[in-house]
């Protein structure tokens, strides 16, 4: 199967290569198109809908190479699958609608938890037990806990990534990263199914980033945030679930860059007294804009923080395959730490709230006094 993985690559690179500029013409057409405004970076009419060039590269290829593995596919596998395209479908549909008419955010809540409840009760998908760290031993979930859980996690994470999407190729080479993790780990645990998707999908991302990086020709739009974050929640939780992945903390290091701007956002506006939901300009990407690196610096120094992440949950999955889960306490240690410090750096929070770097600054302050005074 990992040759059928690696010809599934090539064939969805180069059909996100020819796709793509035919879904800009149509994005045109259709007047499916993002206007600047005092949010956005970009200052002239673009198209967008590029999410489509991925998810019909992405399928085409799929359907291509299933034929060639029907028979190594065990019937989890298969359902798996299942769920994962009619799911995306319905994603990039909506996803689609909105990059066309600016649907409601309550349509889009919707229909998310629609598309969730498809994999959930359609499929028998979901998280039906985990391993916390520290503890060797499977702990079963009653259905009234893993029902709602999968849901929740699908909808969050598909949303995670469609909040980072706010520079060219930001949300595209994110999720691209956080794919080729789970592509990893997915090897090194010998589940090819996983590993054909991931590898699948990861083409039609970097087809489509040859059009979508800095300065962009198509952006993505929700059809494409949307339906990355969706894959990534299947791929990071789900799947996982399936090749016994000891931990439930590794499919949150993967996504740790887009949840952790969703969380850190949550908690601006909470600070701010301004609407959850309500759009500002004080995601990673614009404050990494207003400490005056460029924008392709910004996408350049996010990619580097999502591959530090990817690192860390390979080194802590392989490490608890090992029962070294003092490894899992040292790299969630590391991980919230460097997360806050991040976060208050940068003002992700805000420009003034800045409780451990200020703690520092006090403690330091009392060493030195202490220093002097001998």
């Amino acid at each position: 199967m990992l040759m059928i993985s690696i010809i599934g690559f090539v064939v969805a690179l180069g059909l996100a290569l020819i796709l793509t500029p035919q879904v800009k013409k149509f994005a045109f057409k259709i007047g499916a198109v993002d206007v600047p405004d005092a949010r956005k970076v970009h200052t002239k009419i673009m198209p967008r809908l590029g999410g489509l060039g991925i998810y019909l590269a992405f399928v085409v290829a799929l359907l291509l190479a299933l034929p060639f593995i029907a028979n190594d596919l065990s019937m989890r596998d298969t359902n798996f699958i299942k769920a994962f395209l009619i799911g995306g479908t319905m994603i990039v549909l909506i996803g689609a609608l909105d990059d066309r008419f600016q649907l409601s955010a309550k349509v889009k809540f919707v229909a998310q938890i629609a598309a969730a409840c498809v994999v959930v009760f359609g499929f028998d998908i979901s998280v039906n037990f985990v391993n916390i760290p520290f503890n060797n031993t499977y702990s079963s979930l009653e259905s009234w806990i893993s029902i709602p859980l999968t849901i929740f996690w699908i909808v969050g994470v598909t949303n995670a990534i469609n909040l980072i999407d706010g520079l060219d190729g930001l949300a595209a080479g994110v999720s691209a990263i956080a794919i080729g993790t789970i592509l990893v780990m997915s090897l090194l645990m010998g589940n090819m199914m996983i590993a054909l998707l991931c590898m699948i999908l990861l083409g039609a991302i970097i087809g489509f980033l040859f059009f979508n990086f800095h300065p962009a020709k198509i952006f993505m739009g929700d059809s494409g945030s949307l339906f990355l974050g969706f894959c990534l929640a299947m791929l990071s939780l789900l799947g996982f679930k399936q090749i016994a992945v000891v931990s439930l903390i590794t499919p949150l290091i993967i996504i740790a860059v887009p949840l952790s701007d969703t969380f850190f956002a949550i908690v601006r506006r909470w600070v701010q007294k301004k609407p959850i939901f309500a759009p500002d300009k004080g995601h990673l990407h614009h404050c990494l804009g207003e400490l005056g690196f460029s924008h392709r610096q910004s996408v350049l120094i996010i990619y580097g923080i999502a591959t530090f992440f990817g690192v860390l949950a390979v080194i802590q999955s392989s490490a608890a395959f090992y029962d070294a889960n003092w490894v899992t306490f040292v790299v969630i240690c590391i991980m919230m730490f460097i997360l806050q410090i991040g976060a208050e750096v940068v003002g992700l929070i805000g420009k003034t709230t800045k409780p451990l770097l200020n703690l520092i600054a006090r403690l330091r302050m009392k060493e030195n006094a202490g220093t002097r005074s001998k």
